[in-house]
């Protein structure tokens, strides 16, 4: 799905608004994502952090678990927006959850909380190897 750049402009504005809301006490890192569904509905999540640092969550997943719960299973293109001065980037365990329901080609729209940097790349340039049990002999 091509996305118009108005559309990529409410991704990443969706984004931007979720970081807004990011608890991250610990590392001060605030992360927003926002998903589009196949449909065009977005779904958006901040990251989450806890004192125990392997229960945080990361907002990628946050969107993503959004849609999901909503029904949707399909995503046509994800923004993440991170609070550097460049764009950030998802970590592994999100790449892996966004392979669930992404495909190759899928866009995804990195961007700085204030910056005006945005890089577009395809899920499979970030992860071009993603485990996947349907591939498994």
């Amino acid at each position: 799905m091509n996305l118009l750049p108005q559309q990529i402009d409410e991704l990443i504005g969706a984004a931007r608004k979720a970081a807004a809301n990011a608890y991250c006490r610990y590392s001060k890192f605030a992360v927003g994502a926002a998903v589009m569904t196949s449909d065009g509905t977005l779904f958006s999540g901040c990251n989450v952090e806890n004192a125990s640092y392997g229960l945080t969550i990361c907002a990628e997943r946050v969107a993503i678990t959004q849609a999901v719960s909503k029904g949707h299973r399909s995503l046509a293109a994800i923004a993440i927006v991170g609070g550097t001065d460049s764009p950030a980037y998802p970590c592994g365990a999100c790449l892996q959850v966004m392979s669930e329901f992404c495909e190759r080609h899928m866009p995804v729209y990195l961007a700085s909380l204030e910056g005006k940097e945005i890089q577009s790349l395809k899920f499979n340039e970030l992860l071009p190897l993603a485990f996947d049990l349907s591939e498994q002999n």
